[in-house]
């Protein structure tokens, strides 16, 4: 059961709309790294997760993000409040469609389901959501560099606090699962291979932890183990003008 109150999780006050800017706040509306994706990401994700503490801390943040989704779509409503007086070269999606949220991003782009990161695996799905957050908090980082309305960065900063809450909150589920920093989850064991690290961009290499014992085996001098690939197997059209050739130079038609 869904129950939408309508009082804002926090104030939102823009003091000096600007439409452009407005263009902007879209990538946070209907782009790859916006709320909309974000809630659906976590809401659908929760279904596939047994453990119920879990599955309740997404549904929770899912939640959590409709209430962002509702806030960005404030902002850009008081954004483009008065587009009348915007020229259309500023805010051309505005002068198209009306003022107020779109799912669109900021280049015109329709929202897709394609943007969503889930496949039904805890572990995978949970790793996913980190790198979800990194991009939502580097776009509302950017998007309070290019604003110069107080009352827009304080609700964007808020919006960007809030990515690395629900960041934090990921990497301790991880954490109690000890998945945080093991790569292996899953039911299908690795080969052999699964320590090396090949030297395959060579020339003033560097060593570090990720290239090192007791962790990885590092091969300075990768050789390929595979040999030649056979040749195709049915080269028919290959074969038809070779035949056609032979033809022509013995002189049958």
């Amino acid at each position: 059961m869904f129950l939408h109150r309508k009082e804002l999780l926090q104030p939102v006050n823009v003091g000096k709309p600007n439409a452009q800017f407005g263009t902007f706040l879209l990538e946070q509306f209907g782009g790859a790294t916006g709320e909309l994706t974000a809630a659906l990401q976590y809401w659908v994700q929760s279904f596939h997760v047994e453990n119920a503490g879990i599955r309740d801390m997404l549904q929770d943040i899912a939640i959590e993000e409709f209430s962002h989704l509702e806030m960005v779509g404030m902002l850009i409503a008081q954004h483009t409040s008065k587009i009348d007086q915007t020229a259309v070269y500023d805010a051309p999606l505005f002068r198209l469609k009306g003022g107020g949220p779109h799912f669109l991003d900021s280049q015109g782009s329709c929202w897709t389901a394609a943007y969503i990161n889930e496949g039904g695996n805890v572990v995978r799905d949970l790793r996913a959501n980190i790198a979800s957050e990194a991009g939502a908090r580097q776009t509302y980082e950017a998007l309070i560099k290019a604003s110069d309305d107080d009352g827009t960065k304080k609700v964007l900063t808020h919006l960007l606090t809030r990515e690395i809450t629900h960041a934090n909150r990921v990497m301790k589920a991880l954490d109690a699962m000890g998945k945080l920093t093991d790569p292996m989850f899953g039911n299908v064991a690795p080969d052999e291979t699964v320590k090396l690290v090949f030297n395959l961009s060579q020339g003033a290499d560097v060593r570090g932890p990720w290239n090192q014992a007791p962790d990885f085996e590092y091969v300075a001098h990768p050789e390929p183990a595979g040999g030649m690939p056979p040749a195709p197997v049915n080269p028919s059209d290959e074969r038809a003008a070779e035949a056609k050739l032979k033809a022509v130079a013995k002189g049958v038609k």
